[in-house]
């Protein structure tokens, strides 16, 4: 990494380590992070809630299938729809073919809000095993999972991808991608990444002083942050596919605006609708 003309120049190898045909990315290692981390903060809560850490491996288990799977369909389906359906079983093995031979790439495409569809279908699940209430442990799940997305979005910019929108080049914070081209850019990556350091700490505050919020509102005001921020981000960003050219906005901010919705409706929902099983 160097600075040219106040420009950062960004050209880290991708690998932080190879043996033989198996490396170790910066990006794999974010999302061992983001698990690793999500799970020291949630065994917090669940102390402090009285609940049992085998309550929390299970829910770990779910949530990280969950994540890995809605966002690898999810990308498939809201990015790359034709090419998938053509290929179905691409969808969901980590093999690619490369110059005509099969390779491990592990899966190529994820996206967040496949990942968030999935974590929350596997809430259901869970819920439904364990007989726990759905609002109850939403709200404490969103006060880890701005944590995982800043690491996630640390590991995109690792990975030169999801790039930002050219940028001035008197910014002091622009930044050139080497391995993609020589232009300045936004580090939308680190734009977005900072959004959720800060709604973490805005939602883990809540948390502490008020622990008998209305059951939804920290879920509510987490999807109501959470999107908004990546609804403007995206304004910074390049576009992923080239249909969205073609949209007054990209397929990023028109996945975000049912999960705003939704959240709306839990903040403003009354709190007698909302059921005191827990």
């Amino acid at each position: 990494m160097d600075f040219i003309f106040n420009v950062i120049h960004w050209n880290i190898d991708q690998e932080i380590f190879k043996i033989g045909s198996f490396g170790l990315r910066y990006y794999s290692l974010c999302w061992l992070l983001a698990f690793v981390a999500s799970y020291i903060l949630m065994l917090k809560v669940f102390k402090r809630e009285n609940k049992s850490q085998e309550d929390l491996d299970k829910l770990t288990i779910y949530i990280f299938l969950g994540t890995l799977i809605g966002a690898r369909i999810g990308h498939c389906l809201f990015y790359e729809f034709n090419h998938y359906i053509q290929n179905p079983l691409l969808m969901i093995l980590p093999f690619q073919k490369v110059n005509g031979n099969w390779e491990f790439t592990g899966f190529m495409g994820l996206a967040s809000h496949g990942g968030a569809i999935g974590i929350l279908i596997a809430l259901y699940m869970y819920t439904r095993k364990t007989k726990t209430d759905f609002l109850w442990i939403a709200d404490k799940l969103v006060l880890v999972v701005p944590v995982a997305g800043a690491f996630i979005r640390i590991g995109n910019f690792f990975n030169s991808e999801i790039l930002g929108k050219p940028a001035d080049p008197s910014l002091p914070w622009a930044v050139i991608f080497a391995q993609e081209d020589n232009i300045p850019r936004h580090p939308a990556q680190l734009y977005e990444a900072l959004g959720y350091i800060l709604l973490f700490v805005v939602l883990w505050v809540m948390y502490q002083k008020n622990q008998r919020s209305k059951r939804g509102l920290l879920f509510g005001i987490f999807l109501i942050a959470l999107f908004t921020i990546r609804f403007f981000v995206e304004f910074f960003k390049e576009n992923q596919e080239v249909f969205e050219n073609d949209m007054t906005f990209n397929m990023g901010q028109v996945l975000s605006i049912p999960f705003i919705l939704v959240g709306l409706y839990l903040v403003f929902r009354k709190p007698k609708e909302i059921s005191k099983k827990s």
